[in-house]
C-alpha cells in the first residue's frame, strides 16, 4: 500500500520545485514572474475576461489575482474598462505588448516544461499522469459539492 504522506510530501516538494524551476527561467528570460504569466494565459484563452474568472480558473483568491492584475496592468501587459454589463466589476484584457510577451514566454514556459517533465516520462506515463490529476480534481470538486450540499464547511 502507498504511503499516502509520503505521496502528498513528493507531490507538493516536485510542484515547489517544478514552480521555482520554471519562475527563474521566465526571470531570466523575460524578467516575466510564473505568478503573472498564469493570469495572463487565462486572459488570452478568455479573450477578456473579470477577475473572478481568473481566481477561478487558477483556484486562487479573488484578493490575489486583483493584486496580480494591478501588477501586470503597471506592467503595461493588461488594461482594464468598465464591465459593460456590471459597472462593480472590470473587464480584463491583454494589451498588444502583454501579447506578444506572452507568445514569447509562452515559448520558454514549454520548453522548461519540456525539460523538467517531457524528458523524464514516456508519453503513455505523462498521459497517465494527466488522467490522474483530473481524477483527482475532479474527486475533490465532488467531495467540496457533496460538503456544500450537506450544510457541511468544507
Amino acid at each position: 500500500m502507498t504511503n499516502l504522506q509520503q505521496l502528498f510530501h513528493d507531490l507538493i516538494r516536485w510542484e515547489t520545485e517544478l514552480w521555482n524551476d520554471v519562475d527563474a527561467r521566465l526571470l531570466a528570460d523575460l524578467e516575466l514572474p510564473l505568478s503573472r504569466f498564469e493570469p495572463m494565459q487565462v486572459i488570452a484563452r478568455l479573450g477578456s475576461c473579470r477577475v473572478q474568472d481568473i481566481a477561478r480558473e487558477l483556484s486562487i483568491t479573488v484578493g490575489g489575482v486583483s493584486k496580480l492584475v494591478d501588477r501586470i496592468e503597471s506592467a503595461g501587459l493588461c488594461q482594464r474598462r468598465v464591465n459593460p454589463d456590471d459597472a462593480r466589476s472590470s473587464i480584463i484584457t491583454l494589451t498588444s505588448r502583454g501579447r506578444r510577451v506572452l507568445s514569447r514566454a509562452t515559448a520558454v514556459f514549454q520548453k522548461e516544461l519540456e525539460t523538467q517533465v517531457g524528458l523524464a516520462l514516456s508519453d503513455t506515463d505523462l498521459e497517465q499522469f494527466a488522467r490522474t490529476l483530473i481524477r483527482l480534481r475532479e474527486h475533490r470538486a465532488d467531495l467540496n459539492s457533496a460538503t456544500l450540499e450537506s450544510g457541511r464547511t468544507p
